[in-house]
């Protein structure tokens, strides 16, 4: 009989968390999509029920233990052992450098570093009882170039990075892979609404190989890739899905 694996995204309510969620039911995979507002994460879950699949809505400040922990107890009484975590949860900001208080420094890397590390810590013992598992960290290219007047958003996504091949070596004996897709510019994102208008787009758009800016959908297919049996000798690595973005 073969089971169904269970998957938790962060950050899904809409975008990128959304789009990996809705791709990764079309694998077959349960999905808890969870988000700070539980509410919010209706219209993803309506979206993967209405194609056969199966979703549940969850609620839960990610660099909040407890909080992680209910959810992650939810997930497991709805569909089974969570085995796939894509983590997404991540704010942004784009303060200069003489304006980042502590206050503010330790907001964002409490949920875009904290986060993820508790994500994880709630569900690793399912994917080591497994012997299987797969973690998909949701970097930034601006984690890889640096971006101005985001000193504390850059170098908390290029923590995700170094976390990411860390976990990668730590937990690859167990059958579990870790690996991080840095997203180039990508529409419906909190970053691009707040920082790229239609015009600024299409000259981004002009800049890049592919002519065009990035869909959630571009980031969710790499993520489903990593998530698969297919990718089973992928860890540890930065998957660029940036539409050709010169990054170093």
């Amino acid at each position: 009989m073969t089971t169904t694996k269970v998957a938790l995204v962060t950050g899904a309510a809409a975008g990128i968390g959304a789009a990996c969620s809705i791709r990764l039911a079309q694998e077959g995979i349960a999905v808890g999509v969870l988000d700070l507002d539980e509410e919010r994460c209706a219209e993803t879950v309506k979206a993967i029920e209405a194609d056969g699949g199966k979703a549940v809505a969850l609620g839960a400040d990610v660099a909040d233990r407890a909080q992680v922990k209910a959810a992650v107890a939810r997930l497991r009484d709805a569909f089974g052992p969570v085995t796939i975590v894509v983590n997404n949860a991540g704010v942004t900001d784009f303060t200069p450098l003489e304006e980042i208080t502590e206050e503010l420094f330790t907001f964002v890397y409490g949920v875009n570093v904290l986060g993820p590390i508790i994500v994880t810590q709630e569900t690793v013992a399912d994917m080591k009882a497994a012997g299987w598992g797969r973690i998909v960290n949701i970097s930034s290219s601006s984690a890889q170039t640096g971006s101005k007047n985001m000193a504390t958003y850059s170098s908390s996504k290029g923590a995700v990075i170094s976390l990411t091949r860390t976990l990668a070596q730590e937990l690859g004996p167990h059958g579990i892979t870790v690996n991080t897709i840095p997203p180039g510019s990508v529409q419906g994102t909190i970053m691009a609404d707040a920082n790229i208008s239609p015009e600024s787009a299409e000259r981004l758009a002009a800049t890049l190989p592919v002519r065009r800016v990035g869909r959630p959908e571009d980031i969710a297919n790499a993520c489903s890739f990593l998530c698969s049996e297919a990718s089973s000798y992928v860890t540890g690595q930065i998957i660029g899905v940036n539409g050709g973005r010169v990054v170093t």
